[in-house]
């Protein structure tokens, strides 16, 4: 084995379009030249996959003839090449020269820009400035024009470093790649002179130390240099990099004096192609690595390019071109030939292709124009042939449905595909992220379904939950503090940690919270922050916590200083209450103090303590996600503080500054993970996968547009190297087309989701198939190629097509499939058996059957309850309040006023006001309103009561029992709250705060319950009558005699055992409605208008309860077993033929 220190230096540059074949000759180039013990391996690579991929390799077993792996990938520091450079201009020109970060990097840059700007906008040549920074209250204007001009800056510090220069120097021009020189646009000036003002600030030792200075620098020190710097890296592996500016292509050169350089470069083709693609002209360098093709001109004239060069290559590599054109002005083959084995540098590798994308990727291999391809090629047999297809959907959603249904019928066709083989690239992965959870994730593992798939390339914030309620805290000077707002906080188990909050917890606390009366809102000062009137305390926070502090402590007694205690806390839970407190008291801290600006250092320590106020880790995931915080704050109050910036910040710019560095790439993400990998089309992604797929290809979203800056004027002076969003994706295309081994998956949203219209493809989309339409002829002339190629979906992923014969269209979701299947035998629906009574019917049992037969039959017997389990806690408080919210408040008053009928109006008085006090009317002016007219009735109610129960004067003590048996059904239950009179005649009385209308308009309904009791005591034996006060009107009811009482309730009972067995097919409102018509035609438009609604006004009976709307859809449903009237007269029409009388005044009187 050669000696670890007989590396020999060089620049070293290997061509190759496979990139398995450049990693095999790195594996094994470190292999046979080793590093001494303890030196690292320097890998540059452009992306976290690149950086696993190469690390898989060498952690291979050794295998023989210098194949396989090292056995290890240990001693490796993978970097970004920006990184790494400044590093090595450090290395050279000595540590303490070189600070570890440039003053003009784009972060100090940024804040220093923060601090000069408003400085500068009133001097000569700021105007444009000036009229942008006019009106910016909070800075944000000021944070984001800062922001962008500290990334143009350090785009020219690497791709214009002469124009830096000139304006340094005072000279307002502009150079071209062409060496011309034009003066700067008046417009523009201002640039430059930012750049001097720049310089003066930070001085000449500053300006030395931003990049352009730096490296020119370096240049001249390490060529001056006989031998190397200490700590100079012995190799750098440039691997996988799709583009390096010059700048950074000379710092490897002159590196390369002392250490070995090894670049390896994915280049798509074997010959010299730089000519074919447009701007040839600015390539300066004669030399030329690869030959050119035979028979290729040597001037090749635009009009006849089309002849000599391969279409895709020439719109798609300028990118790549570049890249490798700069690398020709660097590179001497003759100097490192003989290094390698067979003196190989360059490994464009031989194959027979017998696949339709193989035989594309030979094409650009071997720079074949249209017209050869046409010779070359035998037609498309597509039934063998599957190694391009085209899909086209309706939404992003049916586009990761498609690809799932897709993927298993490959994994079916080829065992040995895995999961692991598979790369799903999108234009941007936050977007296509909750699609993919909801296709790919709603699978269980053990599901033979089920594909693992990884995420890659997601931002952290509105992803993890910590995160999200940082970024919650840091709105809190804009929070309304809402009751789902804290309690999602609650729901983040590194706060709950920090208040000693169970997750157990949780379902008391919001039991608690509602009960209150708490809505939003901190407390009254918090509120009248927003804009509204002082004194608004109730149902905020602090009106809920009085509540629950004061039921703690005195129970259920009066209230206390205008606080109505809330009574539900009691025994060991009460506990709780100390963690609410805290985490409110906590709250309010923060919100005061984030709510005004300051300067950096202050801010480092409020985000500071508002992270330990808050947070404390319950997982090493909370701790990684609080250390990376805590580093992001050090290394921005680190920033400010280098740029001596001073000045007060608001929350807005500070809360940004904090979180964006969360969300920037890191070579540490997981990839390459054992599983279907989804990512963005990123730089370098161009990994070999047997399937690669390409999601999300429209028009307009790829290749992805970046806005422009109106003031970047690298836009109009295009140079070789330049880094443009368009222009990498192109050759990121390019490099997944290349990439593909087996097969290359392509969809897009092709229709429009509202009305089926075309919507076209990416540009770049549109490109390759008009080349594979002329390139290549369909096998079977049925069908041009590409149409041959391309599947259409449906809307929907349950479309009937999935599922029947002889359409190309399948499916895997066999859930689905059972829409679909016609019945074999259509059998008889099997009934429930009859309901065996355990225990005896109640009199509450059978109201409620009476009041909803269906939900009754539900609940009883099935136990399915549709009710929404837990209704999620109202953000706002009352204001228009519902009819059961109405009735609730109106019955408590009623209660009230009957328990002192005495001092009626103090009664009515003190309990509106503990309503009030409770938090359940509004505020305010609205909260009298609604109180006077929910008492406005009550009185004249209350007169009336008192009138009836002076017929019936003795209140009868204790409750009468009540039994009735009828063929095995048992009825038990007891009569209470009676009143006596001299004869013996018992009266039951009821009072409802409702109406309950004339006789051509009651609402029937509202009898049931007193109805029913009366029924069963009269067919008792009971001397019963029965008093109905309403607001409007009261009803009293003779007793029945006992016979015609007995067969009502034997009706009764018999229709309960039936409809226990099935859902009876009657409704309470619509049964009224149509027995209070005698006309037949009326009847049946009454009952329909009843159950349906109008359509306008009302919704109708059918929509009260889903359990009706369940099993009832419509009216039709409801009467198409013909059962519907009759069971109207069974149940209802005794109730209607009742004598009910209505009682004036003076007959209650007489």
């Amino acid at each position: 084995m050669p000696d670890a220190t007989s590396l020999s230096p060089g620049f070293m540059v290997v061509h190759g379009n496979r990139l398995d074949e450049l990693r095999s000759l790195v594996v094994s180039w470190m292999r046979r030249y080793p590093l001494a013990p303890l030196e690292n391996e320097i890998a540059l690579v452009q992306s976290n996959g690149i950086a696993q991929w190469l690390k898989l390799a060498l952690a291979e077993d050794p295998q023989a003839d210098d194949m396989g792996g090292c056995g290890i990938a240990a001693a490796i520091d993978v970097q970004l090449p920006g990184s790494f450079m400044w590093q090595l201009y450090r290395m050279v020109l000595g540590r303490d020269e070189i600070p570890p970060k440039s003053l003009l990097d784009k972060a100090p840059l940024t804040w220093r820009l923060m601090r000069l700007l408003p400085e500068l906008i009133d001097q000569p040549h700021f105007e444009p400035l000036q009229r942008f920074l006019t009106q910016d209250t909070d800075l944000r204007k000021r944070y984001q024009l800062a922001e962008r001009l500290a990334d143009l800056f350090d785009q020219y510090q690497v791709y214009r470093a002469d124009w830096l220069e000139d304006w340094a120097a005072g000279r307002h021009q502009l150079r071209n790649g062409r060496g011309e020189s034009k003066p700067l646009n008046p417009a523009n000036c201002w640039q430059a002179e930012l750049w001097r003002a720049l310089l003066l600030d930070v001085g000449e030792a500053g300006m030395a130390e931003s990049r352009a200075g730096v490296h020119q620098r370096f240049i001249e020190r390490i060529n001056s240099l006989e031998q190397a710097p200490p700590g100079l890296p012995p190799r750098v592996i440039v691997f996988g990099i799709s583009s390096l500016p010059a700048q950074a292509l000379e710092a490897l050169a002159g590196l390369a004096r002392f250490s070995q350089v090894l670049l390896c470069v994915h280049n798509p083709c074997r010959h010299h192609w730089s000519d074919i693609v447009a701007d040839k002209d600015l390539l300066r360098n004669e030399y030329k690595r690869q030959a050119r093709k035979t028979g290729m001109p040597v001037t090749i004239d635009p009009q006849t390019l089309h002849q000599h060069a391969h279409p895709l290559l020439a719109a798609w590599g300028k990118q790549g071109r570049d890249y490798i054109s700069l690398l020709d002005s660097y590179d001497d083959p003759n100097s490192y030939r003989a290094a390698f084995r067979d003196g190989r540098i360059d490994l464009f590798s031989d194959s027979e292709p017998t696949t339709l994308l193989n035989q594309l990727q030979d094409d650009i291999l071997e720079l074949r124009p249209l017209n050869e391809t046409r010779e070359l090629w035998p037609a498309v047999d597509l039934q063998r042939d599957t190694s391009i297809r085209f899909h086209i959907a309706h939404s992003a959603q049916r586009e990761v449905e498609i690809l799932h249904d897709q993927l298993l019928h490959r994994f079916s066709a080829d065992p040995t595909l895995r999961p692991r083989d598979i790369i799903v690239m999108v234009p941007d992965v936050d977007s296509y992220a909750p699609h993919i959870r909801a296709v790919f994730g709603q699978l269980e593992r053990h599901d033979p379904r089920f594909i693992p798939f990884t995420l890659t390339d997601q931002g952290q914030r509105g992803r993890d939950p910590l995160l999200i309620a940082v970024e919650h805290l840091l709105k809190l000077p804009d929070s309304r503090f809402p009751v789902s707002e804290i309690l999602d906080l609650l729901d983040v188990p590194a706060l709950r940690e920090r208040f000693a909050i169970k997750e157990r917890d949780l379902p008391t606390l919001h039991r608690w919270i509602e009960g209150a009366g708490i809505r939003w809102g901190l407390n009254a000062e918090q509120r009248a922050g927003l804009g509204l009137p002082a004194e608004l305390e109730q149902n905020s926070w602090r009106f809920g916590l009085r509540r629950m502090l004061l039921g703690y402590a005195v129970g259920t007694g009066t209230a206390c200083d205008g606080i109505e205690p809330y009574d539900e806390i009691g025994g060991l839970d009460a506990a709780l209450i100390g963690p609410l407190v805290a985490l409110l008291d906590a709250l309010h801290d923060a919100h005061q103090a984030l709510s005004e600006p300051a300067a950096p250092q202050t801010w480092g320590e409020r985000l500071q303590r508002l992270m330990q106020l808050f947070f404390l880790p319950s997982s090493e995931h909370d701790d990684y996600l609080l250390g990376q915080l805590e580093q992001l704050r050090e290394t921005w109050l680190e920033t400010c503080e280098s740029v001596g910036l001073q000045d007060e910040l608001p929350l807005t710019v500070v809360r940004e500054a904090w979180l964006a560095g969360l969300d920037q790439g890191r070579l540490s993400q997981r990839f390459l993970a054992g599983a279907v990998n989804f990512c963005t089309l990123m730089p370098m992604r161009a990994i070999p996968f047997k399937l690669v797929c390409l999601l999300g290809m429209n028009d307009g979203d790829y290749p992805r547009a970046q806005p422009p800056l109106d003031f970047d004027l690298m836009g109009s002076d295009y140079r070789p190297g330049d880094r443009s969003r368009r222009e990498d994706d192109r050759y990121l295309l390019l490099e997944a087309l290349l990439s593909a081994r087996d097969q290359l998956y392509i969809s897009w949203v092709g229709r429009s989701i509202r009305d089926n219209s075309d919507r076209p493809a990416s540009v770049l989309i549109g490109q390759l198939r008009d080349h594979l339409a002329s390139g290549w002829q369909h096998a079977s002339n049925d069908l041009p190629l590409i149409d041959a190629m391309t599947q259409e979906h449906p809307l929907q992923p349950f479309s009937a097509r999935y599922f029947h014969e002889g359409d190309s269209l399948f499916s895997y979701a066999r859930e689905w499939q059972l829409l679909h299947q016609a019945p074999a035998v259509i059998t008889q629906e099997q009934g429930l058996t009859p309901h065996q009574q355990e225990e005896p019917l109640s009199l509450g049992q059978l109201q409620d059957f009476l009041r909803n037969p269906v939900k009754h039959f539900f609940s009883q017997r099935l136990k399915v309850f549709f009710e929404a389990a837990e209704v999620p806690l109202a953000d706002e408080e009352p204001f228009v309040l519902d009819a059961l919210q109405r009735y609730s408040l109106s019955d408590s008053l009623l209660n009230a006023a009957l328990t002192q009928p005495d001092q009626l109006d103090q009664a009515l008085t003190a309990q509106a006001l503990r309503l009030q006090g409770s938090g359940l009317l509004p505020m305010v002016g609205f909260g009298e309103c609604l109180r006077n007219e929910l008492i406005e009735p009550l009185p004249d109610l209350v007169q009336r009561y008192q009138q009836l129960l002076a017929l019936w004067p003795t209140p009868h003590t204790g409750a009468e029992p009540v039994s009735f048996a009828y063929q095995g059904i048992q009825l038990e239950g007891w009569i209470s709250g009676l009143h006596r009179r001299s004869d013996g005649g018992l009266l039951s009385v009821t009072t409802i705060p409702n109406s309950i209308g004339s006789i051509k308009t009651r609402k029937w309904h509202r009898l049931i319950r007193p109805w029913v009791n009366h029924v069963v005591a009269c067919a008792c034996g009971l001397p019963l009558s029965t008093g109905l006060v309403a607001s409007d009107d009261t009803l009293l009811l003779a007793p029945l005699d006992k016979a015609g009482a007995e067969d009502i309730l034997g009706n009764l009972l018999l229709a309960w055992h039936t409809g226990m067995s099935a859902p009876l097919p009657v409704a309470v409102k619509t049964a009224f409605a149509w027995l209070g018509q005698a006309d037949p035609a009326k009847a049946q438009a009454a009952a329909s208008k009843a159950y349906e609604g109008d359509g306008i006004t009302t919704d109708g009976e059918r929509r009260e309860t889903p359990a009706l709307t369940r099993q009832f859809p419509d009216y039709a449903a409801l009467v198409a077993s013909e059962e519907f009237e009759g069971w109207c007269e069974t149940l209802y029409r005794p109730l209607i033929n009742a004598p009910w009388r209505s009682l004036s005044s003076t007959e209650a009187n007489a």
